[in-house]
């Protein structure tokens, strides 16, 4: 089956075209990720562990929460969504803190796909175009529908002016090794990110795993490499939907996995933990994570995000209790 190499930068689309062949047919993706190095799951434990035992003092704290703030993706994705629960979510990814203009503004707001324009519009009313709308596609959370509804759900989102896609991969094709089909389909969810408008402008693309159904911490490498080998812009934990979302080892061996990809074909991508992180010590822990495995280069919303909808107001707490020693409690924020 034919493919096209995503468009990088000259030398970076030489490199990845270098390695074309390997995804050329299924066999011969099927044996490049089944060569990948094998995962030491009690060392890849030990040293997120390890990492987040790590100290951070008052002044690195406070940096690290405002940091933390700025790559969040304020999501809300309930069936039971309106337009004024979407509004007033944007409202406060603007202005966290409304008595404190210091506070920097999130990344982004994550909605469903009928949700975007509505988003769009309160953010540019709210004095934030520059915060991103984030729609997740393909038939999420589940990723169970054809090809073709996955396709029209993407371009719907980017035409209503989704700054990102959220898609999510077919776990059930990946787990039975059907490699070269969950690639083709992330391939054509990265062109149908790109905007109609003449622009030549495209969303980005952030490709969910839901790493608590994908079994091994081999298989987490394997679905790293095999989405950025497709275009993924970011490769991103789990929907928030299922029983174990966003881990330390499994985020520390993704860190991993963008950063060998970079030193092999010079293409950098993001990562986004999504799903149980909800407090200020667990974001941190994160942070560190990223500081220590990839160093400054990711360490910015452009290639860091925390998907989460509580996380915000534990940030917002600590942040007061560093600047007046008191610690007002969830009063203090609203409840989303």
């Amino acid at each position: 089956m034919p493919t096209t190499v995503p468009a990088y930068g000259a030398e970076a689309a030489e490199r990845l075209a270098s390695m074309a062949d390997v995804t050329a047919t299924d066999g011969a993706l099927r044996r490049f990720l089944h060569g990948l190095p094998g995962v030491d799951a009690v060392g890849l434990q030990a040293r997120a562990a390890a990492l987040g035992t790590r100290s951070i003092k008052t002044t690195a704290k406070a940096y690290a929460i405002d940091l933390a703030i700025s790559m969040i993706d304020l999501t809300t994705l309930e069936g039971a969504d309106t337009p004024g629960k979407v509004r007033a979510l944007c409202a406060k990814g603007v202005s966290p803190d409304p008595t404190d203009r210091t506070v920097p503004k999130v990344a982004a707001i994550c909605v469903y796909s009928d949700m975007v324009a509505t988003a769009k519009q309160a953010l540019a009313e709210a004095g934030g175009p520059e915060v991103h709308v984030a729609s997740v596609a393909t038939a999420f959370p589940s990723g169970r529908a054809a090809l073709a509804v996955k396709l029209a759900d993407t371009r719907e989102a980017v035409a209503a002016g989704a700054d990102e896609i959220d898609m999510v991969i077919d776990r059930g094709a990946f787990l039975s090794g059907r490699y070269l089909q969950v690639f083709e389909e992330i391939r054509q969810v990265k062109e149908a990110c790109r905007r109609e408008d003449g622009s030549g402008s495209a969303a980005h693309l952030k490709v969910i795993f839901e790493t608590g159904e994908l079994q091994t911490y081999d298989n987490v490498r394997r679905a790293s490499w095999l989405a950025m080998l497709a275009g993924a812009d970011f490769i991103k934990t789990s929907t928030g939907k299922v029983a174990v979302n966003a881990t330390p080892p499994v985020t520390l061996l993704m860190l991993e996995a963008v950063r060998d990809f970079r030193d092999t074909t010079g293409v950098q991508v993001g990562v986004k933990p999504a799903g149980g992180i909800r407090t200020s010590k667990d974001a941190i822990k994160y942070l560190v994570l990223v500081n220590e495995t990839l160093g400054a280069d990711w360490l910015t919303a452009d290639w860091f995000r925390f998907g989460a909808s509580s996380l915000l107001n534990d940030l917002l707490m600590q942040r007061q209790k560093l600047s007046t020693g008191r610690y007002s409690g969830p009063d203090y924020v609203t409840v989303d």
